[in-house]
């Protein structure tokens, strides 16, 4: 009797035994989970975030006056200070809803500030990188423009920019940055560079921006 019960015993314990093993057991044909990505990693060069679009906008404070210096590369064009305008971006516009933001057709024109606040704004900047110009060549310029994901109001994003070498005095503002901007735009929503890194190059050097990113010719 005591040699059935123990037959009895072994027989269920491998039984249970095997029946764990098949439910731990995944079916052959069972979907492969996805594995969670890691966050990000902060890289050298990352730039500010700003407080992103607004419902509305009032003019924002301006670094003081004659606190922030011009740079100039070796062809004469004009780079603004990285201690006031390092730049900055717009929270709202990730590498995960670009077809939703900047590469949507009009996007930008929904977050831009009116006039009003920023000729405000360009009057002050003014003082503060001690422009002697003609105000009317100079363009209040996004460091990081909105259409590759800078922040819209951000003063750390935005410039009194001199107009470049060979200017015509009282001609109006000449922007050959709005070229490569317009570049960086098309690169990033045809998935060929990314949204971060066109940021960056801009943000450090819009001259060499392009260059930066592998696509020297646009």
């Amino acid at each position: 009797m005591k040699a059935h019960k123990g037959l009895a015993i072994a027989l269920l314990v491998v039984g249970l035994i095997a029946g764990c093993s098949k439910e731990a057991a995944k079916p052959a044909n069972a979907p492969a989970q996805a594995v969670p990505q890691p966050a990000a990693k902060e890289k050298e060069g990352t730039i500010p975030v700003g407080p992103g679009p607004q419902s509305s906008y009032t003019a924002a404070a301006q670094p003081a006056p004659g606190s922030c210096h011009y740079r100039k590369t070796a062809a004469g064009e004009p780079l603004p200070d990285p201690a006031c305008t390092p730049g900055a971006t717009n929270p709202k516009v990730t590498a995960a809803n670009l077809a939703e933001t900047i590469c949507k057709s009009g996007y930008t024109a929904t977050i831009r500030p009116s006039s009003s606040v920023t000729n405000t704004e360009k009057a002050a900047n003014i003082k503060s990188y001690d422009y002697t110009g003609d105000p009317h060549d100079a363009e209040y310029d996004h460091l990081i423009s909105l259409e590759i994901g800078g922040d819209p109001n951000d003063p750390r994003n935005i410039w009194v920019e001199p107009p470049s070498p060979g200017h015509q005095a009282g001609a109006g503002p000449n922007n050959p940055k709005d070229g490569v901007e317009n570049k960086l735009h098309t690169l990033i929503c045809s998935g060929k560079v990314a949204l971060v890194d066109a940021q960056v190059a801009i943000a450090t050097d819009w001259t060499t921006a392009l260059a930066k990113v592998g696509f020297p010719n646009g």
